[in-house]
């Protein structure tokens, strides 16, 4: 690394208006975040042509602090309203929202807040340093390779079923069968639907705010008289050592899984994030708690979303090649202000490089401690009586949901994956493999198509590349694994049940 323009960058960005412009857009970030519907592609879409009057460092500083900061805004409507607030988000609501319930909430956004950071800073750092030679790895990712890593994430769908292995399954072939729906995406043919509307496939942001959280809604309003509200006081803004300790190999763990699979384009943070998750319940000591408000389950989620949302920066700079749609957004930003993403980049114009890399950082640092001026006032959420956080949350779900398009049957389908996700929910099954089907099932299949008219249909020529079986392995020795773990769970939570049943027993009988 050249010390010398590494200090040159710094000029570039330590001065108070790049540091205000970044501190600004984190802000913002967490707030658009929060809000489900809004995501970080839109908002910093919308955004750019604020930045033409700018110079490239505090306009992308910005951008990127909008980005960042929508990584961990996600997080809070998913804790506290189980609504994941971007799709990044998704899998912190398995464990997230249970804590809160158990009124932890405040202990479940300090552990969010502290993950999403590390996440940040170690992808952060496997840019700065490795970026040149993980984008060169990247390159070698083809649609056979592409595949088999959705496969490997469709493997997950056994760690997020629950108790029962068969209704996880079933929910999540349901996801596959109406992620077909639209137009091909190879031949243009249109499947199982004629409406204008669902030619580019089933509206993701709809189906998720539907499944979440107006699913939500029905089941409070069936239960409109409780009132559960979170218990305590919020006194601390950081997770406590024992936390720390406690979620240190999941922060870990998710932090590598999301800086990798950020590398890879096309990927995205939502799917990092379920992986970690699945990684962190496989190989914790006791996995039976995920699921019921572990907090290694949040951490595992947001520091992968956050490291991912690093290491997709890296295709774009170093290659030109997006990492998923926010960069695709950021790499207009840069092309606007007369920079062209690429391997030039880092000869032409290596100033910039570093001062992204600074920036990066700083944004980091930014959401960082705006998170913790916000935490008290975002955990007092759950204090507010159901009968009017019911229909708060009814109004910004409809609202989030007409936004994306601009389109009403965006609405009705929202209310409706709702009432599937009611119905569901009652007879006991899960939603979480709805919403990764609907994720890598359009990923999946659109990948094996390519791969197959390739290769004349020789669908065996997928075991002869390196990474695809790599990926293949990976997913099998999930399945066995999560089969294995899942059936332990099971045991203990039925002699856990007997012993309770005998305790009782022993109390009634004289």
């Amino acid at each position: 690394m050249d010390v010398e323009m590494l200090t040159s960058a710094g000029a570039l960005v330590f001065n108070l208006h790049t540091l205000f412009i970044i501190v600004l857009g984190a802000a913002a970030g967490i707030l658009v975040g929060a809000i489900p519907g809004l995501t970080s592609t839109m908002s910093i879409a919308l955004l750019i042509p604020f930045t033409h009057g700018m110079t490239i460092i505090p306009a992308i500083g910005m951008l990127i602090g909008i980005f960042f900061g929508c990584m961990y805004g996600g997080s809070i409507a998913a804790i506290l309203i189980n609504t994941p607030g971007t799709p990044a988000a998704a899998a912190t609501v398995l464990d997230g929202y249970p804590m809160t319930r158990k009124g932890e909430a405040g202990r479940a956004l300090a552990i969010a807040l502290f993950a999403s950071i590390c996440g940040g800073i170690t992808g952060a750092l496997f840019m700065t340093f490795l970026s040149p030679f993980i984008s060169r790895f990247a390159l070698r990712f083809g649609p056979a390779e592409l595949f088999a890593l959705a496969i490997f994430g469709l493997s997950v769908i056994i760690s997020i079923s629950g108790k029962s292995l068969v209704k996880g399954l079933m929910v999540g072939f349901f996801g596959l069968l109406i992620a077909t729906a639209g137009m091909d995406k190879v031949s243009g043919y249109l499947r199982f639907t004629q409406h204008v509307a669902l030619f580019d496939g089933i509206p993701f942001i709809p189906g998720l705010i539907g499944l979440f959280a107006i699913t939500e809604v029905f089941n409070g309003i069936e239960k409109i008289l409780a009132t559960e509200k979170a218990q305590g006081k919020i006194v601390r803004v950081l997770p406590s050592r024992q936390d720390i300790k406690k979620v240190g190999r999941a922060l870990f763990t998710g932090s590598i899984v999301g800086s990798f699979i950020g590398t890879i384009p096309g990927v995205g943070s939502d799917i990092a994030a379920f992986v970690s998750y699945s990684e962190a319940k496989r190989t914790s000591k006791h996995p039976e708690q995920f699921g019921t408000g572990a907090p290694e389950g949040v951490a595992a989620a947001e520091s992968a979303n956050s490291s991912c949302a690093c290491g997709s920066m890296i295709p774009m700079l170093s290659l030109g090649v997006p990492g998923d749609s926010n960069t695709a957004v950021l790499m207009g930003a840069f092309i606007i202000h007369g920079f062209q993403p690429g391997p030039m980049m880092y000869v032409q114009h290596l100033d910039i490089v570093y001062a992204v890399f600074i920036a990066m950082f700083l944004s980091n640092i930014a959401v960082f401690l705006t998170g913790m001026l916000g935490i008290k006032f975002f955990a007092k959420i759950v204090s507010i009586e159901r009968k009017l956080l019911i229909p708060a949350i009814l109004v910004l779900s409809l609202v989030g949901s007409f936004a994306i398009n601009k389109n009403m049957f965006d609405v009705f389908f929202a209310i409706g994956m709702g009432g599937v996700g009611y119905l569901l929910t009652k007879y006991g099954f899960p939603l979480s493999p709805i919403l990764l089907a609907l994720i890598l099932g359009p990923m999946s299949e659109s990948n094996l198509r390519r791969f197959m008219q390739i290769n004349d249909g020789q669908f065996w020529l997928i075991f002869t590349r390196p990474i695809s079986l790599i990926f293949i392995i990976l997913a099998i020795a999930t399945l066995v694994s999560s089969v294995v773990n899942q059936r332990r769970i099971n045991k203990r939570i039925a002699a856990e049940e007997a012993r309770q049943a005998s305790e009782m027993q022993d109390t009634i009988t004289p």
